[in-house]
């Protein structure tokens, strides 16, 4: 008989026993997901010092999964999302690793050999996306923002910032990395209120822009 962990008890409407391996993973996997943008065949998780530990106990496993499903942390059937997985067709490896440089609740969810994506539980349910592929971020999820990855040259920041001035909307915190002068760039705007469709179809048709994401604030 399988060992039935207090997460599987309590179940993930209280988010137990633990916010940081639970609550906390629902919300990196969902926010993961939100980024990738659509539904994976194929997803490599690496768990990091304490989530390494955790993993079956907390629900730290169950947890992720059922946010890259798209599940919310009040959702029961995170506590059936590794079986909900396997019934979509959708691949999972799960590997545990010790890093002393990585948070100690730490994941890398990589996506179809595709987009690798690196996350934080920061404690008491809270999540900082800080990578990725090669571009350093700031994502906690509080507020809506934009996620764009583009060719690095004049007058970018400049024509997307217009779109948003145009709707009215406060740019509330404002990031940008590149890979090196001219080559690829990456640009995170959080905003007070979330941008329209229109906003983002403008974005998009920016030339040399080669992805574009607007995400949700994060439910608490």
């Amino acid at each position: 008989m399988e060992n039935t962990s207090l997460f599987d008890i309590i179940g993930p409407v209280m988010i137990g026993p633990s916010s940081s391996h639970t609550a906390g993973a629902v919300r990196l996997g969902l926010m993961a997901r939100n980024i990738y943008g659509q539904k994976p065949k194929k997803v490599k998780i690496n768990l990091y010092n304490s989530f390494s530990k955790t993993q079956k106990g907390h629900g730290t496993d169950k947890g992720l999964i059922g946010g890259i499903l798209g599940f919310e942390v009040d959702n029961t059937n995170i506590r059936n999302s590794l079986d909900i997985a396997k019934e979509q067709g959708i691949q999972i490896e799960i590997n545990l690793k010790e890093n002393p440089s990585r948070h100690p609740n730490s994941v890398d969810i990589v996506f179809d050999d595709d987009m690798k994506i690196k996350g934080d539980s920061t404690g008491a349910g809270e999540i900082e996306i800080i990578q990725i592929n090669a571009f350093k971020v700031s994502i906690i999820g509080h507020l809506p923002c934009l996620v764009m990855v583009y060719k690095d040259k004049p007058g970018m920041i400049n024509a997307v910032s217009k779109f948003i001035q145009e709707e009215n909307i406060n740019i509330a915190t404002f990031e940008c990395t590149r890979t090196g002068k001219g080559e690829e760039a990456s640009m995170v705007i959080a905003l007070d209120a979330m941008p329209s469709e229109n906003i983002v179809n403008k974005i998009k048709n920016i030339s040399d822009i080669y992805f574009v994401r607007s995400l949700e604030g994060l439910k608490k």
